[in-house]
């Protein structure tokens, strides 16, 4: 019966709400940094097998089961340069980011961790590891949200605000969150442009989406060789949903990964996309938090 049918097809239709961005913005931008570089499947933390993706070399060339000290390297690259060179570009134009944080990785590089701090980056968990949760149990699955949001809290001295983890949410994962409690929203989601609750167990959820269109992850997958194709392809992005904004502003997610756009030839095409951006004084750039706070204040849960 379609009354049962679990997923929701129509969400906001010909009349979404107004967001009433502060100071009147026509768009909302959030760029996300994804901190994962340390955290991926790897023989030594005792998964078997070598993580290549989103990489130089999408797949690995080593034997599955065999340790790939190459794909290990261009992971290593993410936390050792390209971390840096991403916060840089952020500080010397006094930008926020939202850090998808994974825990392992960051406790595995604690001068990062402090950076990020100092900069006062927005956290939104992105798991204990950057592993499939759908593949996990229902208890591994609250294990890994536990745990991460300890480690988090621990580094920063709050919990994180929000939760995305690795390729999309198992049928447990909004479930848990809101059962373990203290988030704000969750992004696993790519179904809109605006926020949206939803119910879950009788309690108003938040929902923040995100984004793989607007993501550097194209990079990963052969669908952009240079700079230049991030760039024009985002920047055509930003100015559709701009001029739609004058009537119908939305929210734009713009998703960076340090061992992808950290390298500088790709790195130079985020650059121009940021002074782009920044050059129009009617938009909210800002970190997840922020808009979920604001959406919260604005569109408070119905229910």
């Amino acid at each position: 019966m379609m009354g049962d049918y679990p997923r929701d097809m129509v969400g906001y239709g010909a009349t979404p709400p107004d967001p009433q961005w502060p100071k009147g913005a026509r768009l909302a931008v959030n760029f996300v940094m994804n901190y994962e570089e340390g955290s991926e499947y790897s023989v030594p933390d005792g998964d078997g097998f070598s993580e290549a993706s989103l990489t130089e070399m999408p797949q690995s060339a080593v034997p599955h089961g065999d340790r790939d000290l190459a794909a290990e390297s261009m992971f290593e690259y993410g936390s050792r340069v390209g971390f840096w060179r991403l916060m840089r570009l952020f500080r010397e134009r006094g930008l926020p980011l939202t850090i998808f944080a994974c825990a392992l990785a960051l406790e595995r590089n604690r001068d990062a961790a402090a950076a990020i701090r100092e900069a006062g980056h927005d956290i939104c968990c992105h798991g204990w590891r950057w592993v499939e949760h759908f593949r996990l149990s229902k208890d591994e699955e609250r294990q890994h949200i536990e745990r991460a949001v300890a480690s988090l809290t621990d580094m920063f001295g709050a919990p994180p605000a929000g939760w995305y983890c690795r390729t999309g949410p198992s049928i447990n994962m909004r479930r848990l969150l809101v059962e373990h409690g203290g988030f704000l929203y969750d992004s696993d989601a790519y179904n809109d442009e605006l926020p949206y609750w939803v119910s879950m167990d009788g309690q108003g959820h938040l929902v923040l989406p995100y984004s793989l269109t607007h993501n550097d992850s194209k990079f990963g997958r052969g669908y952009f060789a240079h700079g230049d194709d991030f760039f024009s392809f985002v920047w055509d992005g930003f100015d559709m949903l701009y001029g739609e904004g004058l009537d119908s502003p939305k929210m734009m997610s713009i998703g960076l990964h340090m061992r992808l756009m950290g390298h500088p030839a790709r790195a130079a095409g985020l650059a121009r996309l940021l002074d782009h951006i920044a050059g129009h004084d009617d938009v909210w750039i800002t970190g997840r938090q922020a808009i979920a706070e604001h959406w919260t204040q604005v569109h408070p849960y119905p229910g």
